[in-house]
């Protein structure tokens, strides 16, 4: 992986913008304020990270990463991303987004929602069921005993090949748990998102954002979301 663009510098963003440089991939990152206000950023991640528009991160990376609220979705044009390898970390979350029907009847996941608009891209959930500041303290080099593995689904098995590779060089083991129609496992409200990475996973919720985290093996991470039951999405309020 040569360049990696990230499109959104919220909390996970920063989190894999911060990994990619550390394993030597250029990042080129854009927000909706425009590139200036990513300076301090930028130079904090070293000479192979520049800011750029939404298009020139597009444009730059030889996959994307996509990290924007999916109230923001169609402000992205869908040709940017066209061909591209997407690794999506969308979640749903009525009380930002608003109540979105399709998800609510369970109809789509978040991810099928997002390549509905992205319809040539090549999507790949991944980075959604981890909080952000447990992605550098569980980052580990390959082969380490302690490494965590973080889920990914996607249609295009090319597409999840490069991802599981991508994400193997930022520090994480990967389990395929199937298409964008399966992601639902990992997603808000399920048992394959967030608490499975705590070091106590019985920490309250309104703790959860300062919480330690704990090592989760991919072997640990397949037997939980073989487990998984369906969240009921329009019981969702958060």
């Amino acid at each position: 992986m040569t360049t990696l663009g990230i499109i959104g510098s919220g909390n996970i963003g920063t989190a894999v913008a911060r990994l990619a440089s550390a394993a030597g991939i250029d990042v080129v990152i854009a927000n909706s304020r425009g590139p200036e206000s990513l300076a301090d950023l930028v130079a904090e991640l070293g000479p192979g990270a520049s800011a750029g528009t939404t298009e020139q991160a597009a444009r730059a990376g030889d996959a994307v990463l996509l990290s924007i609220p999916l109230q923001a979705l169609r402000a992205v044009p869908a040709e940017l991303l066209a061909g591209k390898i997407v690794l999506d970390t969308s979640n749903y979350y009525p009380s930002r987004d608003g109540r979105i029907t399709a998800l609510d009847a369970g109809e789509l996941t978040t991810s099928e929602l997002v390549q509905g608009h992205f319809t040539t891209g090549r999507m790949v959930k991944a980075f959604n069921n981890i909080l952000a500041h447990h992605i550098p303290e569980l980052a580990r080099p390959s082969g380490a005993t302690d490494r965590t593995a973080l889920p990914l689904a996607g249609d295009d098995d090319a597409a999840k090949s490069t991802a599981t590779t991508l994400i193997d060089q930022l520090g994480f083991d990967t389990v395929d748990a199937g298409q964008l129609a399966d992601s639902w496992r990992f997603e808000p409200e399920s048992a394959g998102y967030t608490r499975l990475y705590l070091a106590d996973p019985t920490t309250p919720a309104e703790r959860m954002m300062q919480a330690p985290s704990a090592p989760l093996s991919a072997v640990a991470l397949r037997q939980a979301l073989a487990a998984v039951e369906r969240a009921d999405v329009a019981a969702r309020e958060h």
